[in-house]
């Protein structure tokens, strides 16, 4: 194939490769749909009744462009989170917004850091930009806080990524930890953390809104995917330091978060019953997840998440065998991709009868595998 000129050199180094393969496209390659969708940590519980209605509602103006500010949602985030609406940016999901600060701070040769086999959309980013990725290993299941700030100095990287609650470990370290760890890095690297998973963790989990609020080099990304049920609409938000966010007003897609999810994330951000109803599901999900794990003898690892991951106490092989298996059956789940974590498997929390299918088909594997 002829090297087209008009593509940078940077376009045409990058491998042809997503950071996912999606069930639709696993679907499509086994020919049939799954009848378990517990693969992608979206919220199988679905969105409040009053979000449906509002959608419903506010179709009939989907042929207007949205409001490219985000003002009413930006408003009504500023409120939740007790800060000035200046103070937060809103756009295409929490994926979108990674895309956009490492577009605002990396350049080729940029080292970036990270954990090794931490969430891979945001590597994918860097490597569209030209950064250099320089990952640590996980220690005991947790993203390593001494080992990142270690190689943040080392690098004099500009930016730092940290999950918390993790993905796709689903451990936590405590909102003090992380706030210390956040004043212990140098005022010139910027942490990006990602909090996509924050309304199903304990609140000691999450730093307070003022601990982190005076820290121009910090920025926390937030999301309407998990929760509130609406993955599909593509809704995240970002916080911190005026000056920081507004940084993000210069590249952003101001037209890239549609009418209908604006609409959808204002209405599922008022209704807070339908939060805590979510969250009691969740919980319980993850209880008959880990028993069910038990049950064969594996440790499933305690999560903050709206998934658990499942030490199969053997080596990635097994763990691959136990996937594919699932995946054959009719059951969407995922597994880490780097050792060595890639000993587990990973499963969204769902609905009970998608999990007695989970249940169902793991124990034919098992006395399968032996």
């Amino acid at each position: 194939m002829p090297a087209f000129p008009h593509f940078t050199a940077l376009a045409r180094s990058l491998p042809p490769t997503v950071p996912f393969v999606g069930p639709e496209t696993q679907e499509r390659t086994r020919g049939a749909e799954f009848n378990a969708r517990l693969g992608a940590n979206e919220n199988g519980f679905g969105p409040a009744p009053s979000v449906i209605e509002t959608i419903t509602r506010k179709a009939q103006l989907c042929w207007r462009y949205a409001d490219p500010e985000n003002h009413d949602l930006r408003i009504a985030l500023g409120k939740y989170l007790g800060l000035a609406p200046e103070r937060v940016v809103v756009g295409e999901g929490i994926d979108g917004l990674l895309g956009l600060i490492v577009r605002l701070i990396v350049e080729p040769g940029t080292p970036v850091v990270t954990s090794l086999g931490a969430y891979p959309t945001f590597n994918f980013h860097v490597a569209g930009f030209g950064g250099r990725l320089v990952a640590v290993p996980y220690r005991d299941d947790h993203e390593d806080l001494d080992a990142l700030l270690d190689i943040v100095r080392r690098e004099n990287a500009p930016l730092v990524y940290l999950s918390n609650p993790d993905n796709p470990m689903g451990t936590w370290h405590s909102g003090d930890a992380v706030t210390a760890f956040a004043r212990a890095l140098p005022e010139t690297t910027m942490l990006v953390l990602d909090e996509a998973y924050g309304e199903t963790a304990p609140a000691s989990a999450l730093p307070a809104i003022a601990a982190l609020a005076d820290m121009p080099n910090v920025l926390r990304f937030r999301t309407f995917s998990k929760a509130y049920g609406l993955a599909g609409q593509r809704v995240g938000y970002v916080f911190g330091d005026e000056d920081s966010v507004a940084m993000f007003h210069r590249v952003r897609n101001h037209f890239g978060v549609n009418r209908l999810g604006q609409a959808a994330a204002l209405a599922a951000l008022r209704d807070r019953d339908w939060l805590s109803h979510v969250l009691a599901e969740v919980s319980s999900s993850r209880d008959r997840i880990a028993a069910i794990a038990n049950g064969h003898g594996f440790k499933p690892i305690a999560s903050a998440t709206n998934f658990v991951t499942v030490d199969c106490g053997r080596d990635a092989t097994y763990a691959k065998a136990i996937l594919d298996g699932l995946i054959s059956r009719g059951v969407f789940i995922r597994m880490p991709g780097v050792a060595p974590l890639n000993r587990c498997i990973r499963i969204s929390t769902g609905p009970a009868p998608e999990i007695a299918l989970f249940e169902a088909a793991l124990a034919e594997i098992v006395e399968k595998q032996g």
